[in-house]
């Protein structure tokens, strides 16, 4: 069974936690450095980004979390994990983690307030996805390496780069699992178990 780890210093982590689940696969909570041992691949989740990044800082997290990356192993960034892991974020010098070929900006949606949901079109994924966006970044623009997998009104709002996805909305707060299935197709298979579409 294939182990996925979920990024549990803030943000909506049990959500993701149970669409790993979901989707057959065993889900860990990660607070600490020593629990990114033994994963096959690592989800960011959503949430307030800076916050995120203090605890990132606080809990000695970031170059465990960059290490993990250099290993090749899947990570997925639902809105705050994406700003944490693109390589450039609109009006900051420096990125977070900096390992996706994307350029994000915060808040491209508006305030809290202004939280909705979308039917979007995504490559890879068969039938339309109901997403929810809330002060959602959006991808500026993809480098090279990057494959953008779906637009939402002109603003690029999912994107794969390599090994690494990102995406601007929050899949794990529906009952669609089908992004989570996607994602866990990416990691290079060491039982022969099939997920589902």
């Amino acid at each position: 069974m294939k182990r996925v780890g979920v990024l549990a210093l803030q943000g909506a982590v049990r959500e993701h936690l149970q669409s790993i689940e979901a989707c057959g696969a065993e889900a860990m909570a990660v607070k600490w450095p020593k629990d990114l041992e033994g994963l096959d691949a690592l989800v960011l989740p959503g949430g307030e980004s800076t916050t995120m990044r203090r605890l990132i800082d606080r809990y000695g997290m970031m170059e465990p979390l960059r290490e993990f990356a250099r290993m090749d192993k899947p990570m997925f960034g639902t809105c705050a994990g994406l700003i944490l892991m693109a390589g450039t974020v609109v009006g900051y010098e420096e990125p977070h983690l900096g390992i996706m070929d994307v350029t994000v900006e915060r808040n491209s949606f508006g305030r809290q307030i202004d939280s909705f949901e979308a039917d979007l079109t995504i490559k890879g994924i068969e039938g339309t996805f109901e997403a929810v966006f809330i002060r959602a970044p959006h991808i500026v623009s993809a480098g090279a390496s990057a494959e953008v997998l779906c637009e939402h009104n002109g603003k690029i709002v999912m994107a794969r780069s390599g090994q690494f996805l990102g995406c601007s909305f929050h899949p794990e707060l529906t009952d669609d699992h089908r992004i989570m299935a996607y994602f866990l197709r990416m990691i290079p298979s060491r039982t022969g178990v099939v997920l589902p579409n």
